[in-house]
């Protein structure tokens, strides 16, 4: 049928990744077997987690060793099918990873409908990243009208559904964001009250004076000294949602000392771990709550393309470095 390029895991990164982790190389298209069908890869979604399947941990149940093709979830079309529940043409989002074209038995892949929303949505504010924040700020976080939404990564895919979705519930929401032009973003775009860039000012000092009252909920998608600055700055009975730490993905070991804690104690906090995939029963309210709301205009998403397979790697680099503005998408083929 032709050539699949696959971009390759080749060896573990030191410290932040660089493209020379990476490798590529060519093979045959795979043939489906019965109960199998083939896709061509339309999206790739890169996510922050993948630094961390690249130290060793386990996606999806299988560990990524050097030569194996990238993980990651996409959007395909599906181009043969020997399976009963799929045919050529339908849209799937699957987990085909870092490559043309990929083989599934069709678990845990699900169908989507290209006409009622852009394809890109299914990986990023109607997909997992979506879900992620709808689950753990309504189902973890909790926030009651009127309280503080503190939000780390304010305008990534997770952190700007949290900020705009607290501030919908009622609340009062507070981004922090590496650059003046993410949280100019954050304010005017995405209607967060304030915005303070960490890299700017003495983060302790700033969340002190943006949530004079403390922070009821603290949405955590960096850890390490943005979590600690927002750990001393906790109202009394917060609640912590603790979903991503790529300040850590690159690490080698893990910090000798963690935060100190005694904030937690002293305000009576709860502090909740968050994996998604707990949630997934959660995905088609989500879908309905949050797509009826850009219907609406109420609620804004904002992607971070890059066109081409072969750039993956240093898309991801530039992801893990926080130089993306919006969910990070790979555009490898047309529909």
């Amino acid at each position: 049928m032709g050539l699949n390029r696959r971009i390759l895991f080749a060896r573990v990164p030191q410290g932040l990744p660089v493209p020379a982790d990476f490798g590529q190389d060519t093979v045959e298209v795979p043939s489906p077997a019965a109960g199998q069908f083939l896709s061509r890869t339309l999206w790739l979604s890169l996510d922050p987690f993948l630094r961390n399947v690249m130290k060793g941990h386990a996606l999806y149940g299988v560990a990524l060793r050097p030569g194996d093709p990238m993980h990651g979830e996409t959007v395909a079309q599906v181009v043969e099918s020997r399976h009963p529940g799929f045919a050529p043409g339908d849209c799937v989002v699957v987990k085909n990873g870092w490559q043309e074209y990929a083989l599934s038995d069709g678990q845990g892949v699900r169908k989507i409908d290209p006409t009622a929303a852009p394809i890109t949505t299914a990986l990023g504010v109607l997909g997992m990243p979506g879900l992620t924040g709808y689950a753990g700020l309504v189902y973890l976080g909790e926030p009651r009208p009127g309280q503080t939404v503190l939000v780390s990564a304010a305008t990534g895919p997770v952190g700007s559904t949290v900020g705009q979705l607290a501030r919908l519930m009622g609340a009062r929401a507070v981004g922090i964001a590496g650059s003046d032009e993410k949280c100019r973003y954050a304010v005017e775009e995405l209607g967060y009250e304030a915005c303070l860039n960490y890299r700017a000012v003495e983060l302790r000092t700033a969340i002190k004076q943006a949530c004079p009252d403390g922070v009821d909920v603290y949405f955590d998608n960096v850890g390490g000294d943005v979590l600690v600055a927002a750990i001393a700055n906790l109202a009394l009975n917060a609640r912590i949602v603790l979903c991503g730490m790529p300040a850590a993905y690159s690490l080698d070991a893990p910090p000798e000392h963690g935060p100190w804690l005694g904030p937690v104690v002293g305000s009576r906090a709860t502090i909740r771990g968050l994996v998604v995939y707990d949630h997934f029963h959660r995905m088609g309210e989500m879908q309905k709550v949050i797509g009826r709301w850009i219907r609406e205009g109420k609620f804004k998403y904002r992607e971070d393309v890059t066109d081409g397979l072969e750039h993956a790697p240093e898309a991801f680099c530039r992801l893990m470095r926080g130089e993306n503005f919006g969910k990070s998408l790979v555009r490898v083929a047309s529909s």
